[in-house]
């Protein structure tokens, strides 16, 4: 499924009318009538049942219009307030007032006190609100009546559906700037928009839902929309099948270059996932000093001391740990490097030449990304496209900006760097996402708030890099992202918030079986 932007959507309406010939009425018909299915699943039985239905004056609140006459319809008593000036009706949302008003359905304008008074006590008396105050095309500022309304709906506690996307929730990145509507259930028209993924819109959603309203598929399908939602449909297309002749170095060679003093759980986590995501063979390079320890905490991950800067310090670098690791990737398939490496600059430069030299797949994580921050050419020079993994920080870092500004338009400015960079860039967030460089970006549909904790990102890295050569390499990150967020939610039907990075490693497997399930009954 396509993800579409505010503009992109504009689009396909526009193309819609012009080249199918799709009245605009037509799919605002289509748009109510599916809101009203949406409400009465929310209600159950429509008898005795009562609705307010708030209706903006753009085609957000046409849609609003054209629900409340369903609803009424289907026997419940519904009740209109609408907001705003009645001189910027569009002429769809006037056509569908006009025939609620014909109907007898009540109306009323929030333009006085006695009205807003009115507005409050029939919010005591009912079962659901319907937001259709804004649509996707608002952004900034609300104006005060609009702000007034959305405090007076969320105060109520009643439950929301919201039309397309909850006001006051901008569509293309999820900003808030001061409130908006906290949504039971959103249904989108069309196709989804970043503003569901992103918090804080993500948290005012509510349950998603998507109904095309009759537009043409082939619209909702362009391949000139470069947004798309990583879910079962297409998860299931991307992990080929293990021939009945498999041998383990057939499934991967992988050597993970990880961990520091202080920080020997980030490689045991990195290594194992890339065992338990399904590669034939594991090596973790560490440093000499903590070789022992490791050979006696992993059992099927095998390792390998590499020279330290200084005996004893636990930091990988210098010339002679350059040759060591030279000499060992070349028998491997692909490699991870970062995970608890520390940000010695002695390391950091280590891995700069180590990634200039490779020719293979190759992943960077946490320390190994921050050894590119002020050496962002030398990262576009890799001899291979690199998949990184960094969190929001350790992005936003690389590139030298806040978190903030990252976040203000955050698929785009993923998109770019990952453009900039020449690397596919997994942006770890409570949506991540996945960004080529050539300007395709991937929403996770997996994934939970428990996964919040340490060592999560060490395991998705791992998991990645395991499955490089069971895929195509540039389908490795997709795989991983699917797997490591199932895996999660596996692990938080369990344990709930309370997830180790432990936790989502056990279900790996089991998220693995539950993709092979899927492929087998597709």
């Amino acid at each position: 499924m396509k993800i579409s932007l505010v503009e992109e959507m504009r689009d396909i309406d526009k193309k819609a009318a012009e080249t199918y010939g799709i009245p605009e009425l037509l799919l605002m018909e289509n748009a109510g009538h599916r809101v009203a299915e949406a409400a009465l699943e929310l209600l159950g039985a429509p008898a005795g049942k009562s609705v307010i239905v708030l209706a903006g004056t753009g085609n957000n609140g046409g849609d609003a219009f054209a629900a409340a006459r369903h609803l009424a319809n289907s026997g419940v008593r519904v009740k209109i307030f609408e907001i705003g000036d009645p001189t910027h009706r569009r002429p769809s949302a006037a056509t569908n007032r006009a025939i609620d008003e014909k109907m007898g359905i009540e109306i009323h304008a929030l333009a006085s006190d006695r009205v807003w008074d009115r507005l409050s006590l029939a919010m005591k008396f009912s079962d659901l609100v319907i937001d259709g105050i804004l649509g996707t095309g608002f952004a900034g500022e609300l104006k005060k009546p609009v702000l007034r309304l959305i405090e007076l709906v969320n105060d109520s506690g009643k439950r929301v559906l919201a039309i397309d996307i909850p006001s006051g929730v901008e569509a293309d990145t999820g900003a808030v700037t001061s409130v908006a509507i906290e949504a039971a259930a959103t249904l989108t028209l069309g196709l989804p928009k970043p503003g569901h993924f992103f918090c804080p819109g993500a948290a005012c959603t509510g349950k998603l839902l998507v109904d095309d309203i009759g537009i043409p598929s082939a619209l909702l399908e362009d391949e000139a929309i470069h947004q798309s939602l990583l879910d079962d449909a297409l998860a299931k297309t991307l992990l080929p099948a293990r021939l009945a002749s498999v041998h383990k170095g057939m499934c991967g060679r992988i050597l993970v270059l990880a961990g520091s003093r202080g920080m020997t759980g980030a490689a045991y986590l990195a290594s194992l996932a890339a065992l338990k995501a399904g590669a034939g063979l594991v090596t973790l390079a560490v440093p000499e000093s903590l070789h022992d320890l490791m050979e006696q905490k992993t059992t099927e991950v095998m390792t390998v001391p590499v020279p330290e800067t200084k005996p004893g310090s636990g930091i990988i670098g210098g010339d002679k740990a350059l040759g060591t690791l030279l000499e060992l990737t070349g028998d491997y398939d692909a490699v991870l490097m970062g995970p608890g490496l520390g940000r010695a600059p002695e390391m950091g430069e280590l891995v700069r030449k180590l990634a200039a030299y490779l020719d293979k797949p190759m992943v960077l994580d946490a320390d190994a990304i921050f050894a590119f921050r002020g050496h962002l050419k030398e990262l576009a020079r890799c001899k291979q496209v690199p998949v990184l993994t960094p969190h929001l920080g350790e992005l936003a870092g690389l590139l030298d900006i806040s978190v903030q500004e990252l976040r203000t338009n955050l698929v785009t400015r993923v998109r770019n760097a990952a453009a900039d960079l020449q690397c596919l860039i997994v942006a770890k967030s409570e949506c991540t996402l996945a960004a080529y460089p050539q300007g395709d970006v991937f929403f996770t549909s997996k994934g939970n708030p428990g996964m919040a904790t340490a060592g999560c990102g060490d395991v998705l890295a791992g998991c990645i890099v395991g499955l490089m050569e069971q895929t195509e390499s540039g389908l490795a990150p997709l795989v991983g992202i699917y797997l490591h967020g199932l895996a999660g939610d596996l692990a938080a039907e369990q344990l709930g918030d309370g997830l180790t990075a432990s936790d989502v490693l056990a279900e790996l497997p089991h998220a693995l079986v539950a993709l092979r399930r899927a492929q087998a009954e597709a």
